[in-house]
């Protein structure tokens, strides 16, 4: 195979339009930024984002290269079929239910990060635990990502995937670092023109090569080897419920969605963004789910891919881009890559910019240097842009493990900072304790319960828990249940913590977290007011 001139050089088009709209984003960035916080302006875009970029910039990030590649990934592979393709739905619900039920508590306290409510209630000590998970999920995220644009070139290029990988990383970092949330907004909005565009001017040249059986024929009749549509079986169910509440919750508390939210001009504008966006990636999965279909309607000899087949071969991770390189003719699988390019780097600078906002505004600012200028934080997040930039490209070469690490950190992403996030803002009485003894119970239960990509075992085997290909699965739906005991764990704690400190079972100097500084602070004014020789207020009396 030659290397693919024209495709280079339309690539290349591409990253030069992509790098040319964040730069101008940048200079009309700085335009706007007078008078205003030069922080919120690189991490909120001044709270003065319209909705029109609101809405491209939401569902761009969502509709990354993962959703799109693992959308037809799915549909695809006979194990799975479309039933098991839940991102397009799970992301839908979740991004209505942010609307519905975070948005408004986030911008009525002006948050800028999503840490914020956690630092405010639990202390900087707890933020800086629960700023981990999302850090990794950050960092291993934006690495997937490049991986598979560098692997996704490999095939259709066939350039270095290493190449790509640093070009694509220099970029992204580079229009990031000069603009910060527009820069990213802006560039969003060629993006997903971009993919939306490529992929349905490559469907119809897919649908009808001679080699594709008809994809209705081969979703209906259960006369074909493996029809697209799929099935659950019922004892997945337990697992494919567990996969679902993660999509729908565990998307929920991301930093890449509350900067979306929070950059909107009005709360009423930041909640329809929201809804208008899960509408998006619904709308946008269905290319992906067409070149599945295609792909699992191939008779894959016929074509210059020749046997065995993809899922044979182990490629099914690149099953989109094999339809669009033997399926379509040449200058149209080039568009097909822009496509994919564009849905990298979508989310690549969401995760870069996330990352570096939470960095510099609640590790740096509110914890290490609490009397930073704002120059200063602004400096820091640029520098934590380039050294996540070039730790997740150096990670991306080796893209298996780092596909690995990232859904482990997405899972502590769900059973640990859901939970804690949904407490901050809804259940303010609790404390410190509590959402300690609920992030110990919750990582304890997580790593016990194993990882079979990471070949950890489980020591806490469930009630549906299998040998499946020699390695024990849990099919019992144990995410959910670690987050919802996380949650309680939060909550009972919290609650015997208070009563302890408050009718002195235990000593007001074991208070170490302060969480009944208020309370005896008002006790000793309501008994001020006694007057002398009155009996000493009691606890109970005062909570009356």
């Amino acid at each position: 195979m030659a290397l693919n001139i024209p495709g280079l050089i339309s690539l290349s088009g591409f990253f030069i339009l992509i790098l040319g709209t964040g730069i101008w984003a940048s200079w009309r960035s700085k335009k706007d930024q007078q008078n205003r916080n030069a922080i919120e302006m690189a991490i909120v875009g001044g709270r003065n984002i319209n909705i029109f970029i609101g809405l491209f910039t939401a569902t761009a990030t969502w509709v990354g290269g993962a959703y799109i590649n693992g959308t037809a990934e799915i549909v695809y592979l006979p194990s799975k079929g479309l039933l098991w393709v839940q991102a397009p739905l799970g992301f839908a619900l979740s991004l209505v239910i942010g609307g519905v039920f975070f948005v408004n508590p986030m911008r009525a306290k002006n948050y800028v990060t999503v840490m914020d409510p956690l630092q405010e209630t639990y202390g900087n000590v707890m933020g800086s635990l629960l700023f981990i998970p999302p850090l990794l999920g950050e960092v291993f995220w934006f690495a997937a990502i490049l991986a598979s644009l560098g692997a996704t070139m490999r095939i259709i290029l066939d350039i270095g995937g290493s190449l790509a990988i640093i070009i694509s990383a220099c970029t992204v970092v580079l229009y990031t670092l000069l603009g910060g949330l527009y820069s990213v907004a802006y560039t969003d909005v060629i993006q997903l023109l971009f993919i939306t565009v490529s992929l349905w001017l490559c469907i119809p040249f897919a649908l009808m090569n001679s080699a594709t059986e008809s994809i209705y024929f081969t979703a209906t009749h259960q006369s074909y080897q493996d029809p697209w549509i799929g099935k659950i079986e019922e004892e997945y169910l337990g697992r494919w419920l567990d996969d679902f509440f993660y999509l729908v919750l565990g998307s929920i508390p991301w930093q890449t969605y509350f900067q979306r939210v929070l950059s909107a001009a009005s709360s009423g504008q930041a909640r329809l963004i929201s809804y208008l966006s899960g509408l998006g990636c619904f709308m946008m999965a269905i290319p992906s789910v067409l070149i599945g279909a295609v792909a699992a309607s191939t008779d894959w000899n016929q074509t210059s891919y020749g046997l065995p087949s993809p899922q044979e071969r182990g490629q099914s991770a690149m099953i989109l881009p094999l339809v669009l390189h033997h399926l379509c003719p040449a200058h149209i699988s080039i568009a097909g890559l822009g496509a994919i390019a564009a849905a990298a780097m979508s989310s690549a600078d969401s995760a870069l910019l996330s990352a570096s906002s939470m960095f510099a505004h609640n590790i740096y600012r509110k914890i290490l240097r609490k009397k930073a200028a704002e120059r200063e934080v602004l400096w820091v997040m640029r520098t934590s842009m380039l050294v996540i930039g070039a730790g997740a490209a150096s990670l991306a070469f080796y893209s298996s493990s780092v596909y690995d690490l990232w859904f482990l950190s997405g899972d502590l992403v769900y059973t640990l900072l859901f939970p804690q996030l949904c407490c901050a803002l809804f259940a303010p009485s609790t404390n410190t304790y509590g959402s300690a003894a609920g992030f110990l119970v919750g990582l304890l239960l997580r790593l016990l319960a194993g990882e079979p990509a990471l070949s950890i075992p489980p020591i806490i085997c469930y009630s549906a828990c299998s040998l499946l290909n020699g390695t024990h699965t849990q099919l019992f739906p144990f995410k959910t249940f670690t987050m919802l005991l996380t949650l309680g764990t939060i909550i009972a704690v919290s609650y015997l913590a208070q009563i302890l400190f408050q009718r002195n079972l235990l000593p007001h100097s074991w208070d170490v977290c302060n969480t009944t500084k208020g309370t005896s602070t008002l006790i000793s004014l309501h008994q001020m007011e006694k007057p002398l020789g009155s009996p000493m207020v009691s606890l109970e009396e005062n909570n009356d």
